[in-house]
Order: C-alpha cells, then structure tokens, then sequence
C-alpha cells in the first residue's frame, strides 16, 4: 500500500498532524495528485545533491502540466495552473529547497505513521500530550475571548463618559457666559445644582470605568502569568522534544492567535487611558480620580505590553544545515546553516524597520576555556510579514555561515576542557523598536548549538544534541556538560525509537528496545527507571569491543538509511536479537528457518542466521559474516538473500534460506525488493553475483 493511502486510513488526530506538513512551500493538492510519482523519487538524495534536485523539479513541473491537460474540472485545472507558476518561482532559483521541503515531509509522514501504529506511548511523549490538553486550551480560548469583550465594553464605557463631560462642559460653559447680575436668580440656582449633580455622576463614572480598567489589568497580567507564559514554555519544550526526532511540532499558530489578541486588548487599553488622559485637559478638579489612579494604570499596561512583546519573539526554526536536515543544532564551520526568528503578536504598523541582528556566544559562562567562532555573512536582516502566510513578522537567515579563530591577539586559542562534541554554544537574536511610545529591546536566542569542523564529529554531536533536550527545559544552559545527569531507560529508550522513525521511517518495538537496554546495563534494563549515564551510553567502549554503544547504534542507523531501508520498514529485520533470544526463536523452527539481526561484534553490520538439521537430527544454528555497507555497496541485501549459495562437502552449492522468521516463504518477504537487471546488449544474457559461503 503506499504511502499517501497510508495517511488517508489513519485516524483525526493523525490527519491533524498531517495537515500541518503542508502549506504554500508544498501544496497537499500536489501530495495528492501526484502521490505515486512523488513517492517513487529518491528526494533526500536530491536534497543534497543541486543537479538531481534540478532534474527532479523539472520532472515535477512536467508531471503537472500533465496532469493539467489530462484534469476535466476548471476549478482543478486553476488550482493546478496556480501551483505550477508558484512553484517556478518559489524554485527556479533554488531547487535543494524543494527537494528537502519534500523530503521532509514525506519523512515525517513516515514517522505519523509509524507513531499511530505504535500502541505504548514513553514517558516523554505522555509529558507532551498531557501539557496540551483540549481542555487546557479551550479555558485559554474563553479566558482570552472574555476580556477582549469586557474591553470592548470599556470602549463604550469610555465613550458615554465622554458624553457626559461634553454635557457637563456645555452647561458649564453656558453658565460662565451667563450675566454676573443673573447668578442669583433661583433659575440660576437651580442649573448650578443640577451641574453639581452632573459631576458627582461624572466622578462616580470616572472612578468607575477606572475601577473596570484595573480589574481587566489584573486579568490580563494573571492570564500572561498563569497561562500564556506557561504555554509558551510547554511549545519551547515541545519544540526541544521534536528536535531530537520527537512528535510533530504543532501550536504556534495557536500560540500566536492567543498573544495577539491579548496584544490588542493591551493596546486598546492603553488607548482608553490616553482619552481619559485628554478628558482631564477639559474638566479636572480635587481628588480627580483619573489624575490619581491614570498614571499607576499606565505603567502596568506598557510593562506588559513590554513584557508581551518580549516574550512572543521566538526561534521558530531551531538553526540546521541543509546537509543534515534531521540534526538540528549541529553547526559544521564554513558549512551555511538556516534559522528563522518569529514575532508572534502581530503588531499594528511600527515607526520604522524592524531589524534582527544575529550574535554568536553573546552568554558565554564566565572563566570558561573555550573555542571562539564568529559569521562570516551578514548577520542583520529585516523582518517582514511577507515571509509568513499567517501575517506574522519573521525573519529567515538563510545562508549564516562560521569560521573558528584559530588566534586571539596573537595567542593560539585552545580546545577548552569538554570534548569538541560536548561543547554548547548559543546563537541570539536581537531588535529594537518603538510602538505607541513604548521603546522595547527584543532579545531571544537558540538552544544550544555544538559546532564540528569535520564530519567524523557528528555522531558525538548528535549524542550531545540528544541527551541535552531530552533532559533539560533550560534554553542555554551552555556548562550542562561540565557534569551530565543521567537519564532514565525510559527516557533514552523512547528517544531511540525516535531516531529509528525519524530516520528509517519505523521506530523500535518493545522486543528490540529490550535487547538495547540489556546491551548497554546488562539484565537490569527490563526497569524503565533504571539509570544510564553520559560516560555509559556514548564515551566508553562497550565491554570487549573497540567501540562505544552510541557508535554501534549510530553505524547501525547509516546501514539501514543508506542499504536496508525499503526491508526494514517491510518489518522483515528482526534487528536487535541477542544471541539467547536468537536461539530461543529458531531452535524449534523448521531447517531454512532463517532471521536477520545486527551484528554486536561489527560496526554497522547485518548478518542472518538460519536453522540447519545436523546429521543427528537436532536443530543447528549457522551465521553467516556479518555484511557491512562496503559489501552491501556492491550488491543488494535483498539480491543477496534470494541468491546466497552454500557449499558443503563437495555437494551442489544450495540456498538454506527457505522461510523468513517465525515462517514465511522468502519470496513472499522479499520479492518486491530484488533487483533484477537484464543485459540490453544483443547477444550477451545476463550474468549474477552470487554470494557463496563454504560451510566445513
């Protein structure tokens, strides 16, 4: 079944998930009418190769215009048009974009899938759905939508107040202008009196609209305090979470609607107290309660306006190199790397140009040895609503790039005490601006980066990346390092499976992290609290072997993507058995009984395992050499399953692998997946690599 049917059986929630993948970068009508063609394409090694991704976006336009003369509906047929020309535009110059914009989406298409079909949720996950509870955002909506109600009430309330002091400064007015000789006439009494009442009514309203305005103060900073601010920590964390391979990363839309309608109850607000503020230059008198209470009621509305502006100016996309799309947060020098910065309140129009100015390692820790790095591009861009289709400011840094100082003054600077991997370093964003008179300073920063100047670093990187987000909220805590915390199996085991889906498409099942977790603490790790460390999971070598548990597991991954990956999501690699459980499943299974697991004792290896019966009749396991990615470079696995030949004794070379494990027939498993080539030059037939073993 492919792919794009997949996504269309699976439930709401899942499709809610999908929904978000697609905008005017990728149109889902195109997912959709070229689902098949799209799913054929190798788009994430176009992403990183200019001339392939060139072709394709070229084939791509092809198959539209296709589909255009071939489409009956004028409505389709507008739609299609409408694409084509966008995608021309949006592309012509710069293809890779769309190829790692597909190949992103088709990726985390894989990884909805693969998370719906995965019954048991970890405890990182839980925490997530847990903070974003229907009902917890169904309150925020409510909350939010009775104070811009009782706001807008006060828009009326001010208004009638205005009405009442013209009336007032009319019969004032009408009475100054009145004959000195008139003013003890009982009529003239009588108007005073009645001007009297009017300003005890105009007082007592003053107080009053003055008294509602305070109360929508408070809720309004309750609300920022209690929920907005709160919510804003929870995406930041969801955020670090889908960083590292973890659920979708949904809600800034939400988000944004919530600051900026909280944004726009501030600003009327603070429009309230200006007329208040111009009705005091016509009528004021002792004990004034706008001339007593505005000025207080002011300062509280431009501290959170302050406050809510600072705080909604966000790192929408955590920086990434468009090399290594899947890892976030690590850095190559002299590799360009993207990042984009968002306001979420959307502002009425600003005095001038809102600029973003990039700062590399502004926070440093104090007395901290460490290696120095500056941009070597332009490090100031202006934001702009038009780089967003939901009218939000934002700024994308396309093609940020940075170099080491090898030398500071003169002096060689040296590696500091960490590791190049384990040294955190931060990337801020800053812009000033004034709105209504309010000068505000805006100021926010990435998560952690780690910079590498060679490639054989990233898996280090990646590790560092990992055991960061997965254990701390904190946004730059750059000494994490100096002394790691330890993370529960339960934990790591869940960011794992993540690794699996994120980067192969199907995540782990409870057998495989089982063998994991005994691999790397031995029979203890059947508890999910059980406590693994830094130093255990990626800096020491596993016991017996020249190679820590990270880099067996990150080898492992490279195989799968690069060499095994339409068998591994077929579900046909049993992947991470011990030997004991090796044992346990094939010891009573039928001869050409066969498994496919990891290799422990090589690095990035695949072997397979079948049941032969010994001349005693009993049950005997034989493994073959692992097969590693120069091997699997030559020949395909699934080439290489259909032709294995074993020599024995001198008698006629067969194949032992008969039923894939516990018993399927090997063609019904792997049939789709061989690749069979004919020879197209007449009169030669085609020829085969077999691969042999000779069995003593």
């Amino acid at each position: 079944m492919s792919q794009w049917k997949q996504i269309q059986q699976l439930e709401f929630k899942y499709l809610e998930q999908v929904d978000y993948l697609y905008d005017d970068s990728f149109p889902m009508g195109i997912r959709q009418v070229l689902s098949d063609w799209i799913e054929s394409q190798d788009w994430d090694m176009a992403a990183n190769h200019e001339s392939m991704a060139t072709v394709l976006l070229s084939n791509l336009l092809s198959q539209l215009d296709r589909q255009y003369s071939q489409e009956q509906n004028f409505l389709q047929r507008h739609n299609l048009k409408n694409i084509n020309k966008q995608l021309q535009i949006k592309y012509k110059v710069y293809p890779l974009l769309m190829a790692r914009v597909i190949s992103t989406s088709l990726r985390e298409e894989r990884r909805i899938i693969a998370s719906a079909n995965i019954q048991e949720q970890g405890p990182l996950e839980k925490s997530l759905q847990n903070s974003v509870a229907f009902e917890r955002q169904k309150n925020m909506d409510n909350r939010v939508a009775v104070i811009r109600s009782n706001v807008q009430m006060l828009d009326q309330a001010v208004k009638c107040l205005e009405d009442m002091q013209d009336d007032f400064d009319c019969r004032f007015k009408t009475i100054q202008s009145r004959d000195p000789a008139d003013r003890n006439t009982e009529g003239m009494k009588q108007e005073v009196t009645r001007l009297q009442e009017i300003l005890n009514n105009l007082d007592f309203k003053r107080k009053e609209n003055l008294s509602k305005m305070s109360d929508v103060i408070k809720e309004i900073d309750a609300l920022i305090a209690s929920q907005l601010n709160p919510e804003l920590m929870e995406w930041k964390r969801r955020q670090q979470i889908n960083c590292i391979g973890g659920p979708l990363l949904t809600g800034l839309d939400q988000l944004q609607n919530w600051f900026t309608l909280t944004a726009q109850s501030l600003f009327q607000t603070k429009r309230q107290l200006d007329k208040l503020g111009d009705l005091i230059l016509k009528v004021t008198y002792a004990s004034d309660p706008i001339s007593l209470q505005r000025p207080q009621l002011e300062e509280q509305v431009k501290y959170l306006i302050d406050h809510l502006i600072k705080s909604s100016f966000v790192v929408e996309k955590q920086p990434w190199m468009p090399t290594h799309p899947q890892k976030p947060l690590i850095i190559k020098t002299g590799v360009q790397f993207t990042t984009k910065v968002r306001l979420l309140v959307k502002l009425p129009e600003v005095d001038y140009q809102l600029k973003v100015k990039t700062i590399f390692d502004k926070d440093l820790p104090p007395g901290r040895v460490h290696r120095q790095f500056f941009i070597l591009t332009s490090t100031t861009k202006v934001m702009d609503v038009e780089e967003s289709s939901n009218g939000c400011l934002s700024v994308e840094f396309r093609h940020l790039q940075l170099k080491e100082k090898k030398y500071v003054n003169g002096t060689k600077v040296n590696e500091g005490p960490l590791s190049v991997t384990e040294e955190l370093h931060s990337l801020s964003f800053e812009a000033q601006f004034n709105i209504q008179g309010i000068n505000i300073d805006l100021e926010t920063c990435s998560f952690p980066l780690v910079i590498i100047s060679n490639v054989s670093q990233l898996p280090g990187g990646w590790a560092s990346i990992m055991w960061y987000n997965m254990l701390t909220d904190e946004p730059r805590n750059l000494d994490f390092f100096a002394s790691p915390p330890r993370a529960s199996w339960g934990q790591l085991s869940e960011v794992l499976s993540w690794q699996f889906s994120t980067f192969t498409g199907r995540g782990l099942n409870r057998e495989q992290l089982c063998m994991l977790g005994e691999k790397l603490m031995g029979q203890q790790a059947s508890h999910n609290e059980c406590q693994v460390s830094w130093s255990k999971f990626c800096k020491e070598n596993i016991p017996g072997k020249p190679f820590s548990f990270w880099m067996w597991l990150d080898f492992i991954l490279e195989l799968i993507k690069k060499h095994l990956l339409p068998i591994w999501n077929d579900n046909c690699i049993m992947g991470f058995v011990s030997k004991e459980t090796e044992r346990a499943c094939l010891k009573d299974k039928e001869p050409g009984t066969f498994l496919l697991r990891f290799s422990e004792s090589h690095l990035g290896g695949i072997t397979f395992t079948w049941v032969k019966q010994s001349d005693s009749g009993e049950a005997k396991l034989i493994s073959v050499e692992p097969y590693t990615k120069s091997r699997l470079s030559a020949l395909p696995f699934a080439n290489i399953i259909r032709d294995y030949k074993v020599i024995a004794d001198g008698e006629v070379p067969e194949n032992p692998l008969k039923f894939l494990y516990p018993d399927i027939p090997k063609d019904e498993s792997f049939r789709r997946h061989y690749n069979s080539q004919q020879s197209k030059v007449f009169p030669y037939i085609s020829s085969t690599w077999i691969p042999i073993s000779t069995l003593q």
